[in-house]
């Protein structure tokens, strides 16, 4: 059977990390200031080592691969997008919208995750960044692997045309929608605006105009019977919507939050989460500000069958 929380963590520790000047006329989560680069790329290193050690602590699973120095990657903390990995051997390859980001495409890393685990298929997508139709991986899309569904919110790195290609090669139902902020921009990223686990939902349905999408988007969660945890645009403007499930040894869940988010919950709130896994708080404020992205854009999820 699928599992919605992954058994194993890949994560990639950056090289380079800083504000990319490329990704930010789409991201308005990324924030920049007159800090030197040096410090906040040493800065991202020690949040990433002491989440890495922090996940250990867990017992969680994870392949860890050092970023390469050249090219310079400012974003390459964050692998999900543009990587897969699904419990039916297939692996998928992403096109990313910011010239800068392709380069963190390696084929190393796909090779090494075959060594340990049962790759059937690699569904390589990269030819539609010369069409100019983008899809940023499981930040673009969000995986109920349990049902087979795909949840996505239209934006210029989330092209309606990709996502059913991809669904249609995985065998998944879409549902799309339209999630903007108060200014009514287009949330960059799904996986901002939505988190799913096992048995619940984190949205900020504030973030979805439609009442037609609303009511969609509710009927999905219930008829897959998740319950729904509702945020404020406040609340996923600090990552609140950005957790991630994921598998413990013990044959529980966990559900990694970055200590920003996880500050900004109600009581109410953190007390319907704990009923669905234990939360982790993990420090990672310097990669929040200035890569725009939190804790789930920093790990890709592997739900690859181990090789026999």
């Amino acid at each position: 059977m699928n599992t919605q929380a992954p058994h194993t963590l890949l994560l990639v520790r950056p090289a380079a990390f800083g504000f990319n000047e490329e990704t930010s006329a789409t991201n308005v989560f990324q924030q920049t200031d007159a800090h030197d680069r040096n410090d906040v790329a040493n800065a991202a290193r020690q949040e990433f080592d002491g989440m890495v050690e922090k996940l250990h602590q867990y017992g969680i699973r994870t392949l860890i691969f050092d970023d390469t120095s050249e090219p310079a990657k400012p974003d390459a903390v964050f692998p999900n997008n543009w990587i897969s990995f699904h419990p039916s051997g297939q692996v998928v390859l992403y096109p990313m919208q910011a010239v800068n980001r392709r380069f963190e495409r390696r084929q190393d890393i796909v090779d090494a995750v075959g060594k340990t685990f049962s790759v059937a298929e690699v569904i390589d997508l990269r030819a539609h960044e010369d069409r100019g139709m983008f899809l940023e991986g499981t930040g673009s899309m969000v995986f109920d692997h349990l049902n087979k569904v795909i949840y996505a919110c239209r934006s210029l790195r989330t092209h309606e045309t990709v996502v059913r290609q991809v669904a249609g090669r995985l065998g998944y139902t879409v549902v799309m929608f339209d999630a903007t902020d108060e200014q009514g921009r287009a949330i960059y990223h799904t996986n901002v605006v939505l988190c799913l686990g096992s048995r619940f939902a984190v949205i900020c349905l504030d973030a979805i105009r439609s009442e037609g999408d609303q009511d969609v988007l509710l009927d999905a969660f219930a008829a897959t019977g998740r319950t729904v945890i509702a945020i404020s645009f406040e609340q996923m403007r600090r990552f609140a919507g950005n957790m991630f499930e994921v598998a413990l040894p013990s044959g529980d869940t966990g559900i990694l939050v970055s200590e920003q988010a996880f500050t900004s919950l109600l009581p109410g709130q953190i007390h319907a989460l704990t009923r669905f896994g234990e939360m982790i708080p993990l420090a990672v404020k310097t990669i929040e500000t200035y890569g725009g992205g939190s804790v789930r854009c920093m790990v890709a999820g592997i739900h690859l069958p181990l090789l026999k």
